[in-house]
């Protein structure tokens, strides 16, 4: 309880409101210098004497102790509710700003899992409000508190959030570093394959794509699919195909990428998760653009109807990606001014943590530009995309760009320069660095 004259300076004050005397307000159970000793500060009064005033002074105890009002579980479970629902409409601010003033009202002491759920929400929030960054520092702080409170914390959504926050901030090997101690955890305690089990290890096949490790990303995602088979979640199955689609394609089967695909649609086209859907349909136009027979015009027809979905559902990051889509549509089918449109949109909403997204956008940016004759500004797209890139440890997409500068800067007759970036590209391939002596072809070491 607070200090008993403050105390007393309240039930004063509130007596005084009433329009009591001393005596009216101690009524047939109280003496009237028993009043004047609590007004005075120099009693303090009991629980039942609290409630006794109250209910004669017509307010709450906790007016008169100074406590805060108890709050019931199902009053906190209406403001979680509230602000995963904010979260869910594609407003991480508000969502954000309701998990901390809840927080506030809880101590990690009494409430722990009322304060981890709202931390975990907050961190949530920021990511999907796109400052990965501080993300990060709230996951890392669950992640550590997972392994004592496995009860409070969720332990693998957590890993796996890390996880594709870091592979979005491009710091891959401490993705792969984080979801792998985890997936050697669950080996190690021979547990029977769960949803979220099956979600990690997509997760994970999408951070070895990025840095170009096909065989482990083909691997896990075989795992995955066998794994899935044996849940009742189809949606698991879905994830699963979805993530074995995009490592068939990038190892050249666009064939069997596209069945796989339209597995997964279909999965979750009879589900309630639209912005899972709106995403998946951003996969499966890029495999409609990149196939041997493409078909850009039907890319772009899927990826209109995914913008206008995830612009009810999705966040700022959704449409980024969206639209980060649209723009290589757009430049297949010539239209290099509505290509740099949309990626300059995308860059915007991306903002500067989602740097490997980022880097993409630049190389679309340099396509267009140069498809509209601007060599200069495409070469320093394509050198800003490269050095993202490659600091993102996505050296095999690095590798690409820089070759494609190589190009350009040939054509533009700057020989130097464009040997130089053959090596960046060379480099980043895994060669080490050759000079001509004479004729003869000599290794630098």
């Amino acid at each position: 309880m607070k200090n008993s004259g403050e105390v007393g300076a309240r039930i004063r004050r509130l007596r005084r409101a009433a329009g009591m005397s001393q005596a009216e307000l101690a009524g047939d159970g109280l003496s009237a210098s028993y009043i004047s000793l609590l007004e005075a500060g120099k009693r303090v009064p009991s629980a039942d004497v609290l409630d006794q005033l109250a209910a004669r002074l017509g307010c709450d105890p906790a007016d008169l102790s100074g406590a805060p009002p108890e709050v019931s579980a199902n009053e906190f479970q209406v403001e979680l509710n509230y602000a995963e629902m904010a979260l869910n409409n594609g407003d991480p601010d508000a969502a954000f700003e309701a998990y901390r003033l809840l927080q506030d009202k809880v101590s990690l002491a009494d409430r722990p899992e009322v304060w981890y759920k709202a931390e975990y929400g907050m961190a949530r929030s920021l990511e999907h409000g796109g400052r990965l960054e501080e993300a990060v520092t709230r996951y890392e702080y669950l992640h550590a508190a997972s392994v004592d409170r496995p009860d409070m914390v969720p332990r693998l959504p957590t890993v796996i959030a890390l996880c594709r926050c870091y592979r979005e901030l491009g710091d891959l090997s401490h993705a792969i570093e984080v979801a792998e101690a985890t997936l050697a955890e669950l080996e190690k305690l021979q547990l029977r394959p769960t949803v979220i089990g099956i979600e990690l290890l997509s997760t994970l096949v999408g951070v070895y794509m990025e840095r170009g490790d096909m065989h482990r990303a083909a691997y896990l995602a075989t795992q995955a699919i066998e794994q899935a088979g044996t849940v009742t979640d189809s949606r698991a199955l879905g994830a699963a195909y979805w993530n074995a689609s995009v490592v068939m394609h990038r190892n050249g089967n666009t064939a069997d990428a596209l069945t796989l695909i339209e597995k997964a649609l279909a999965i979750y086209g009879e589900g309630e998760d639209q912005r899972a859907l709106a995403r998946l349909r951003n996969a499966y136009a890029m495999l409609l653009l990149q196939s041997e027979t493409a078909k850009p015009e039907v890319a772009r027809d899927v990826l209109e109807q995914s913008l206008t979905s995830l612009r009810e559902v999705g966040s700022s990051i959704d449409i980024a990606y969206c639209l980060s889509a649209l723009a290589q549509v757009e430049l297949r089918l010539g239209n290099a001014e509505a290509a740099i449109g949309h990626a300059e949109r995308a860059l915007e909403l991306l903002g500067p943590d989602h740097r490997l997204q980022s880097a993409r956008n630049h190389l679309v940016l340099a396509a267009a530009r140069l498809a509209l004759g601007d060599r200069e500004s495409a070469q320093d797209a394509y050198e800003r995309g490269a050095l993202m890139l490659e600091a993102s440890e996505a050296n095999r997409q690095a590798a690409f760009a820089w070759a494609e500068l190589a190009e350009i800067l040939k054509l533009c007759g700057e020989d130097e320069r464009a040997v130089w970036a053959y090596r960046q590209s060379m480099r980043c391939m895994g060669h080490r660095e050759t000079f001509l002596t004479g004729r003869k072809l000599t290794s630098r070491t």
